[in-house]
């Protein structure tokens, strides 16, 4: 099959430009990945029913060989005769192994046991390998960016419009924290995916007719896919642990996603502070050759866009009939692509932050054209502080008169004597703000670095 017969973008246009991603997700998430995961929980079971004293060391032996003679060819060719994809894995292991092993692959287990455990081993793997390692790049680069423009005057906005200035490093160490949490986030919810081994309705109705202990026979199970064992279940893990897994990678993808969109937005033509790398060869627009879009941010957003909507069908996915119906069977084969989005998102938006262009120069124009508005805020603070019964009104007169007149507030505060001797009598380094915008940044810069100091030391820690 040619690579571009794939009907899925991620496979014929998304992974072509980073076969290295590619590699490392197909590892945990490709149709092997779920078969050979699903024949490690096979023999995870082989393995525990050894410890358990019922089979020996060379069924073991026999069964681990098996596991890596399985292909997903052979799997799918012996499904077309079973109906039944658990079944017709069970029958190509029992191929490979002698009349001894056969009787104790998928002993006492039902398939979801297997599915349910090994998707729980596959996530928490892909977690642990690709998503978070990725992640933690990106906190690293934000770090780096925050701290280096912690005192880079830029003007604050709320609403699109200006509001009072702050620094581009604060702007970004916002990013810092949010992203931090999630990566927090992500960690504890990959420790609580379960295993389970409980048969086919949760009760150990099976395991209990050969073991005195079959708790302890699922506990070995879990442990051999670094997994802990759900406290109770039905034929299926409960829901919750890989739901809350989940809600952290659309959580992660929308901090991401929010952070493109503010960068975005900060290159437009009337803005212009930051830029994205753009190659000498690169090409912008296929009619107009001066364009330089920021199409990489734009990209991360749309990413956000078709993936982040999935998570409904995780949520939908925690609904089940009695003990087990099979509403979920078709649904849950397509959460690895938002696994695989969200890498996708992470992997883009870290290479362009890499490499972004800071114009301070225009952060100072952008500022300018407002700084003598923006002191209204302070203004007004400060006259309430001093005692002006209706500081807020007084100002807003003020504004209204600036804008008329093109004086500035501090030159119509001067002419008005009352005022004038309100503010008089405050600490010469308030009434510099008033004089000086540019000062006005509150704590910004020092936030900024008390986050990415305090972010420095935790993703060390992760």
């Amino acid at each position: 099959m040619d690579l571009f017969e794939n009907i899925s973008p991620l496979d014929h246009r998304y992974y072509l430009s980073n076969q290295d991603l590619a590699k490392a997700l197909r590892e945990y998430l490709s149709e092997e990945a779920v078969i050979k995961s699903q024949a490690l929980a096979e023999l995870a079971l082989v393995k525990a029913l050894n410890k358990a004293g019922l089979c020996s060391p060379q069924v073991v032996a026999e069964v681990s060989e098996a596991v890596n003679k399985i292909t997903p060819a052979k799997v799918y060719e012996e499904e077309e005769k079973t109906k039944h994809n658990i079944r017709a894995l069970v029958n190509c292991l029992r191929e490979n192994v002698s009349d001894q092993a056969k009787p104790w692959i998928h002993f006492t287990a039902t398939s979801v046991d297997i599915m349910d455990s090994a998707s729980s081993y596959r996530y928490k793997a892909v977690t642990e390998e690709v998503v978070l390692k990725g992640l933690i790049e990106l906190e690293k680069t934000l770090l780096s960016l925050a701290r280096e423009n912690a005192g880079v005057l830029q003007m604050g906005r709320t609403h699109g419009q200006h509001a009072v200035p702050l620094t581009f490093g604060f702007t970004l160490a916002l990013y810092v924290e949010r992203l931090g949490s999630r990566i927090s986030y992500l960690k504890e919810a990959n420790k609580n995916l379960t295993a389970k081994l409980s048969g086919a309705v949760g009760a150990y109705n099976a395991s209990s007719l050969v073991v005195e202990d079959p708790l302890k026979l699922e506990a070995d199970f879990a442990l051999e896919l670094g997994l802990k064992p759900a406290a109770i279940a039905t034929q299926i893990v409960p829901p919750e642990p890989l739901a809350d897994l989940f809600h952290g990678y659309i959580s992660a993808f929308g901090v991401i996603a929010n952070l493109a969109d503010d960068m975005r937005h900060l290159q437009r033509s009337e803005i212009g502070e930051i830029f994205e790398y753009f190659a000498s060869t690169q090409v912008g627009s296929s009619t107009m050759p001066h364009k330089r879009n920021p199409w990489n941010f734009e990209h991360v957003k749309s990413l956000w866009k078709s993936f982040m909507p999935r998570m409904i069908t995780v949520y939908m996915d925690q609904i089940s009939e009695h003990q087990r119906d099979l509403t979920n069977s078709a649904s849950e084969r397509f959460y690895a692509e938002i696994v695989a989005g969200l890498c996708l998102a992470i992997d883009r938006i870290n290479r362009v932050l890499s490499r972004l262009k800071v114009d301070e120069k225009a952060m100072l124009k952008n500022f300018m054209q407002s700084s003598q508005m923006v002191i209204a805020e302070p203004l007004y603070i400060l006259l309430a502080d001093s005692g002006h019964p209706d500081a807020h009104e007084c100002v807003r007169k003020l504004t209204l008169e600036s804008q008329k007149t093109g004086k500035t507030l501090w030159a119509l505060i001067e002419e008005d004597q009352k005022l004038f001797e309100l503010l008089s009598v405050l600490p010469e380094e308030k009434l510099e703000i008033i004089k000086d915008p540019s000062k006005y940044i509150g704590l910004a810069q020092e936030k900024a670095l008390t986050i990415c100091d305090k972010w420095q030391t935790l993703i060390e820690e992760v």
